[in-house]
């Protein structure tokens, strides 16, 4: 049905007609109301019994990573102007493989997955809207939405209506948007928006990130970035970066935790077991490896020995 951006909604009750694919020309369909979609809320039921904030935070945070690809490219921010559009366009198509890696799933026909014998569609984008292809018309779609400027995510649960999608032609591969009133109506939150796992290298002001991701010596210049972030859980992906297109950036790390520690910042690392309590008792969650530098005195202060040197 060719609904226009300003012409009302179809309703529940109405009739919908997806556009002709390659198999055909599917059957004319009544539009239900998502409540009574016994697929639509199956899913939404599963999805929701799931920790799906943090497994969805976790896929979108993974899929952004893997376009940007920092400890090769330096860079750790998707609106970058070295990231083109084409780059920022292919993070949804990642997300999908990560969303079905976290959420337990396999990649499987007719379209991207299935939940419960349902068949899902799989749509991320880090645009206002999401394109819906010919095949996920009138399908149970998950689309998870990105904003790389506020650095959070969001996710819904919709069935992709013909009639609840853009008129016309659609763009060039023939694939449609969900017209954003028909998704406020129709659509069920999966995930409010929230916040993305904190990069800590967008703390650093301009003339800082001229040092740390400058030409010096890295040993220096992580020495530099756990100056300028004391007290802030680094992950060690954050270091990757900073020591992007060397072979051993951790090496260089551990290195500078020397020099760190003889002016007087001590350097607690995930990997061992009594740092990561020492941590925590800090106030610092530095599991998956992380790194933070806390000021000596800290431990006086919580009557806390300082750790020996490794």
């Amino acid at each position: 049905m060719g609904s226009s951006r300003n012409a009302e909604i179809p309703a529940p009750g109405d009739i919908c007609q997806a556009d002709e694919r390659r198999s055909g020309t599917p059957e004319p369909h009544v539009i239900q109301d998502p409540v009574d979609d016994v697929e639509l809320v199956k899913v939404y039921q599963w999805l929701k019994a799931q920790p799906v904030e943090d497994l969805l935070r976790t896929a979108a945070d993974d899929a952004v990573k893997y376009v940007l690809d920092g400890p090769r490219t330096w860079r750790f921010d998707l609106t970058d102007s070295s990231v083109d559009s084409d780059e920022r366009s292919s993070v949804g198509t990642k997300l999908q493989y990560h969303v079905i890696s976290q959420l337990g799933l396999k990649k499987e026909p007719p379209l991207d997955t299935s939940i419960l014998g349902v068949a899902v569609e799989i749509k991320g984008t880090t645009r206002t809207t999401w394109m819906i292809p010919r095949e996920g018309q009138c399908a149970v779609t998950l689309m998870i939405r990105i904003d790389a400027r506020a650095h959070t995510f969001e996710a819904w649960l919709m069935r992709t209506h013909r009639a609840w999608l853009t008129g016309g032609k659609g763009n060039r591969d023939l694939k449609r948007s969900p017209i954003a009133e028909a998704r406020r109506r129709y659509a069920l939150l999966v995930v409010a928006e929230s916040a993305l796992p904190p990069e800590p290298l967008h703390r650093l002001r301009r003339d800082e990130l001229s040092v740390i991701l400058g030409s010096g010596g890295l040993r220096g210049r992580l020495v530099s970035l756990f100056e300028a972030l004391p007290e802030v859980v680094i992950p060690r992906g954050s270091i990757a970066i900073v020591g992007a297109g060397l072979s051993d950036p951790m090496k260089r790390a551990r290195e500078a935790k020397v020099e760190l520690r003889k002016r007087g910042l001590i350097v607690l690392v995930g990997t061992w077991t009594d740092e990561r309590e020492l941590a925590r008792m800090l106030g610092f969650d530095i599991s998956g490896e992380a790194w933070v530098a806390v000021p000596a005195e800290s431990f006086a202060f919580h009557d806390l020995e300082i750790p020996p040197p490794r």
